[in-house]
């Protein structure tokens, strides 16, 4: 039932506003419903749209309080709020909008947005003009879309499926319960997320995936998602991306658990993983269906990328009659009468497949009986094509075994016990046997054919002991064959692996000819010999080091460092080295080379024993090429001599080419082999490098003219030295650019004995921008007057002497205020309008004159309007700037400078600007208002929950005693701020938290201001100010004997001092600075103070103890005129 309104009893029909009011525009012009009121809010007039608005005559509605067309239940609220808005519109706060339900006459609802502003008659009295904006429709509107986002947030949680919305932030704005149960830990961003979930939901490189795209069609993905416990799930989503109002993009996932496809994929795969593994085929005849094979996977999963590369087992399953090898057609018919007559069997058979080739196969069949009494047969074809196929190679291998034993170049033979039993062709040739001899011969008679009977039995039985002892034997063997040199072998006995059965033991013996071997080791010892001799006699320094240690050193790396070779061997690499920088970066150098290269060669300096630094060159290269960090040989000649003459000559050559790259002349060398060399200039004009022109002709830059002075070197070649000749010509660059030059060509010195050509030295300077100066200065020109001419600005060209206007457009005409085609040639004073302005603009040219800079000035016009009388200021930014005229730019003494004045017409951008920052300001104001208002009121909750525990706990009561009376006393600095922001005054400051304190210790406390106490608090220094004030007032009644606690403020300057004395006594060798840094008493006032413009002294006075506490700017001030006091 709709609630009807309430209107107050019958009273007096109200004053008519005064006669200054009534001058206002009547309410019926405005295009909204508004209303008028008097300083009790009764309507004294209304315009047609608001008694449209409410459904009554506007007789009914004089004299009514609005808020009687409200519900009952919503005006107690609305007249309090009401009272809140006068308030702040009397201390000149505008008005924030409210809105306002009100009751028609039918009793239907009309939502509406009021906006108040409070005017004044002339004689004082105060009114209230109301317009009411309806916003039923998007009341309405709000509504019905608050109900159809709860109906999709109750569809969103009760949805199986998992769901979620995020932004493009990464932010997960939403998701339900069965998102959570997949993915068992939800982060609060994507970028939190693993890896996994990223991909799932199209997060990559800390944004959406391109393919998320506002509008766009649904992107799948798919992505294994790691859990809590090491289990890894794979997931589906369906992902959407939708524009935001704010150009921002949201995107809803619906995700899907695929683990149960993975399950069933995973089954089939290792299925057919046991099947291809085993090369096995299986079928199964149904009367009722035939013949039953496992069917392939369809998809693209894993089980059906396997069966597109299933071997034989497939392949193999039907096997016609015309496959079968001819030999294995009986076993073949033996397998089809089986499976006629279900009878069990097991046959195997050779087929060829046009396929496979050649195959063994082994099938066997195995009737069986399935429910209901059905009978079926089990076919299972097993490819034993490996098996046959490793019998036939056994036999192969031992053939090929036989025939590599009898070719091998090395005389092997098996041996059982001392005895040996078989043996190949060349171990009876390199021992001397008959062929066939050997076998039953004993290792005595082998080393008896070496060194003798005696000798040789003490050789097996050695060899026989080390077999026993499981270690193999070897030796070397010399044997002679007649005159003929000896010949070396080596004979290698190692014992067999056992085969299990008990007997003598069995080994092989390799005889091995090493003849070469022996004459090769022979000639490396005397290389060895040479190489030392050579590393010994060298006048190089030699040296051989292994990582950062030097081994060996020769004699000349000792005379070259200073230090003994043995001595070389006990330093450290860095100390050869000027620094250990240098060494890393050197030795950083050398490995780089060695890896890439195989060696290095460089220089460096080397550092001697007595100190001093000689430079030399180091080659580099490793022992082995394989490791060539590990062992390397350093070779060191010195260079210090030769350094310092490069150094030099490179020192002049280098200043040389410095003077002639500086230069703005190209100079280029040529001879009758063409370009020799140019300078940065001369390359710059021909726009290439050297390498590009060295032994080209000089006439490649010249222009076609055949009579080109660059094709006419050879009439130059006459020039004696010290003559030149002088031309100017086009040249052409290799980018296409033609330009103008002066050259000067000169002869350079003949060259040295041995016939070298003699050389031409060319000098050549670019006058292009020269001749173009001119075309670019008229351009210049005309182009400025069309930019003046078309400007809408004010420009205007005064002569910097005279201050006579030499050139202005039309919008300078308006600025000066006169027709255009008296101010051309006219002083300024005559340009002007009015005095000031000639006066102001006159002290600024001057100024400007004087000074090299852009000067900026404002300039501001007061205008009048005649229809109401009030005035207004046209604002106008004015700046000069002092320019050269041509005359003075070429160097012609009557030429002076010039100043161009340029204005611009800002009066609409001041004007908005002053209006934005206002109503910046005004918000602001509400804002900071609001905010203090709710820390006082939060702070007064937390100090009364503080007191509830401190009654609840009485043995913390002092404790929380003093947290209480901080919290009041930064309560007490935003209860001080909510009226006004800005600074707080010291007065009212103190007085509270008096007051605060003696409300929670139940003790008076005197406070006397000497004199006026104006000073403010900045709003950095009020908190910290606050509770130091509220700990000295706690301290002093908790700690004094009982009587009256006394402060006193009086003004210091432009500071001032505040005294808190209670009777009470200090204790000896009392020290303020000593006490510790605490959160409560004077610990606490020992953290805060002392401060930048804060002191604190504490000194006993008789029976009182007084705390003065001294304040001085900038942490305090006395207000100035714009602070409200």
């Amino acid at each position: 039932m709709t609630a009807k309104p309430t209107f107050p009893g019958t009273r007096a029909a109200p004053a008519l506003p005064s006669r200054g009011l009534t001058q206002l525009p009547s309410l019926a012009v405005l295009p909204v419903a508004a209303t008028l009121q008097a300083a009790d809010f009764r309507i004294v007039d209304l315009n047609p749209a608001f008694a449209q608005l409410s459904g009554r005559t506007r007789a009914v509605l004089l004299g009514s309080d609005p808020v009687g067309l409200e519900p009952a239940d919503t005006q107690d609220a609305s007249r309090a709020e009401r009272q809140d808005q006068a308030a702040a519109a009397t201390a000149g706060h505008a008005p924030p909008a409210v809105q306002r339900r009100l009751l028609d006459a039918h009793g239907r609802e009309r939502w509406c947005s009021c906006a108040t502003s409070r005017i004044t008659d002339g004689r004082g009295g105060v009114y209230w003009l109301t317009l009411w904006h309806e916003v039923t429709a998007e009341v309405a509107a709000r509504d019905q879309a608050r109900r159809a986002q709860d109906e999709l947030a109750q569809w969103f949680e009760l949805s199986g499926t998992g769901m979620l919305v995020y932004d493009d932030s990464g932010l997960i704005v939403r998701c339900n319960a069965a998102f959570e149960s997949l993915v068992e830990r939800v982060p609060e961003e994507l970028a939190q997320a693993e890896p996994g979930l990223q991909a799932l939901l199209g997060w990559q490189g800390g944004a959406l995936v391109p393919a998320l795209a506002a509008g766009g069609a649904a992107l799948e993905a798919q992505a294994l998602v790691a859990l809590g416990d090491g289990r890894r799930r794979r997931l589906s989503a369906r992902l959407v991306c939708q524009a935001t109002e704010g150009g921002g993009r949201r995107v809803m996932a619906v995700v899907q658990d695929r683990s149960a496809e993975d399950a069933r994929d995973l089954a089939q795969l290792e299925m057919g993983m046991l099947m291809d593994t085993a090369s096995i085929g299986v079928a199964t005849y149904d009367p009722a269906r035939g013949w039953l094979a496992p069917e392939p996977p369809q998809g693209s999963g894993a089980a059906a990328r396997r069966s597109e590369g299933r071997p034989a087992s497939g392949a193999l399953m039907g096997i016609h009659r015309d496959l079968v090898e001819p030999a294995s057609l009986p076993e073949y018919e033996t397998l089809q009468r089986a499976l006629r007559s279900g009878e069990r069997t097991e046959v195997r058979y050779a087929v060829r497949h046009p396929e496979l080739g050649l195959r063994w196969l082994l099938t066997r069949v195995e009737p069986g009986a399935l429910s209901g009494g059905r009978h079926t047969t089990s076919v299972v074809t097993l490819d034993v094509t490996d098996q046959h196929l490793a019998q036939r190679r056994n036999e192969e291998l031992l053939r090929e075994l036989t025939t590599i034993l009898d070719s091998s170049t090395a005389g092997i033979a098996y041996l059982r016990g001392p005895v040996v039993a078989r043996c190949n062709r060349r171990f009876e040739r390199m021992l001397g046997f008959e062929g066939g001899a050997a076998a039953g011969a004993t290792l005595g008679e082998i080393f008896a054919r070496s060194m003798g009977a005696l000798q040789g039995a003490g050789e097996a039985l050695a060899a026989l002991q080390r077999l026993d002892e499981g270690q193999p034997f070897e030796a070397e063997l010399p044997l002679a064959m007649g005159d003929a040199p000896p010949q070396w072998y080596s004979l290698s006995v190692r014992r067999a692996q056992a085969t299990g059965e008990e007997g003598e033991p069995e080994a092989v013996a390799v005889l091995t000819d090493i003849t070469r071997l022996k004459h090769q080791q022979a000639e490396l010892e005397q290389l060895l010999r040479d190489r030392e001799l050579m590393f010994s006699l060298s006048e190089v320094g030699i040296v051989y080091q292994r990582g950062a240690r030097i081994e060996r050193a020769n004699q000349a790396m000792a005379a070259l460092t200073g230090w003994a070779s043995p001595e070389l061997s006990t330093l450290d690499a860095a100390e050869l080295y000027e620094s250990a920088r240098e060494c890393v970066e050197f030795e950083a150098r050398i490995g780089q080379a060695l890896r890439e290269q195989g060696r290095f060669s460089g220089e460096r300096r080397l550092r001697r024993r007595d100190g001093s630094l000689i430079w030399v060159q180091v080659a580099v290269r490793p022992v082995n090429q394989d490791e060539s960090e590990s062992a390397v040989i350093c070779s060191f000649i010195d260079i210090d001599e030769r350094r310092r003459t490069r150094e030099t000559l490179a020192g002049q050559a280098e200043r040389t080419r410095a003077v002639l790259n500086s230069v703005l002349v190209g100079i280029v060398t040529v001879n009758e082999h063409g370009i020799q060399w140019m300078n940065r200039s001369a390359r710059r004009m021909f726009g290439g490098e050297l390498a590009d022109f060295v032994g080209e002709p000089i006439s490649i830059v010249a222009t076609p003219e055949p009579d080109h002075p660059l094709r006419q070197l050879a009439q130059l070649e006459g020039l004696r030295e010290g003559q030149n000749d002088t031309f100017e010509c086009r040249l052409k660059a290799r980018d296409g650019r033609e330009f103008w030059v002066v050259g000067n060509a000169v002869p350079s010195a003949p060259g040295a004995a041995g016939g070298a050509a003699r050389e031409m030295t060319i000098a050549l300077l670019d006058i292009e921008r020269r001749r173009q100066a001119e075309v670019h200065i008229a351009q210049a020109q005309a182009s400025l007057q069309r930019v003046i001419e078309t400007a809408p600005l004010a420009i205007a060209l005064f002569d910097a002497r005279s201050l006579v206007v030499q050139q202005l457009n039309q919008t300078a005409a308006s600025f000066f205020g006169r027709p255009l085609a008296g101010l051309q040639g006219a002083t300024l004073q005559a340009c002007c309008a009015s005095p000031a302005q000639a006066a102001a603009l006159l002290g600024w040219l001057r100024a400007a004159a004087d000074g090299a800079v852009t000067a900026q000035h404002e300039w501001r016009e007061e205008l009048s309007e005649p229809a109401s009388g009030e005035a207004s200021a046209r604002v106008w930014d004015c700046r000069i700037t002092t320019l050269q005229d041509g005359a003075a730019a070429a160097g012609d003494d009557t030429g002076g400078l010039q100043l161009l004045l340029v204005a611009s017409d800002v009066t609409e951008q001041r004007a908005a600007e002053r209006a934005r920052l206002q109503a910046a300001i005004a918000q602001r104001e509400v804002l900071v208002r609001e905010v203090h208002h709710r820390i006082k009121n939060n702070l007064q909750g937390v100090a009364g929950l503080l007191q509830q525990n401190a009654a609840r706990r009485p043995e913390m009561a002092d404790i929380l005693s003093e947290a209480v009376g901080q919290v009041q006393a930064i309560a007490q600095v935003y209860g001080l701020q909510v009226g006004a922001s800005g600074p707080l005054a010291v007065a009212s400051l103190l007085r509270a938290i008096a007051a605060s304190v003696q409300r929670t210790f139940g003790r008076a406390i005197a406070v006397d201001m000497d004199g006026e106490v104006p000073h403010l608090l900045p709003e950095a220094e009020s908190i910290p100010v606050a509770l130091t004030l509220n700990e000295l007032l706690t301290n002093a009644i908790k700690h004094g004997s009982g009587g009256e606690v006394r402060c006193r403020v009086w003004a210091v300057g432009e500071g001032l001092d505040i005294s808190i004395a209670s009777q009470a006594t200090l204790a000896p060798g009392f020290d303020l600075q000593q006490r510790r840094s605490v959160v409560s008493g004077l610990g606490l006032v020992r953290a805060l103070l002392p401060r930048r413009s804060a002191s604190l002294a504490l000194a006993q006075e008789g029976d009182w103890v007084v705390a003065r506490l001294a304040l001085r700017p900038p942490g305090v001030r006395v207000p100035g005129p714009g602070d409200a006091v």
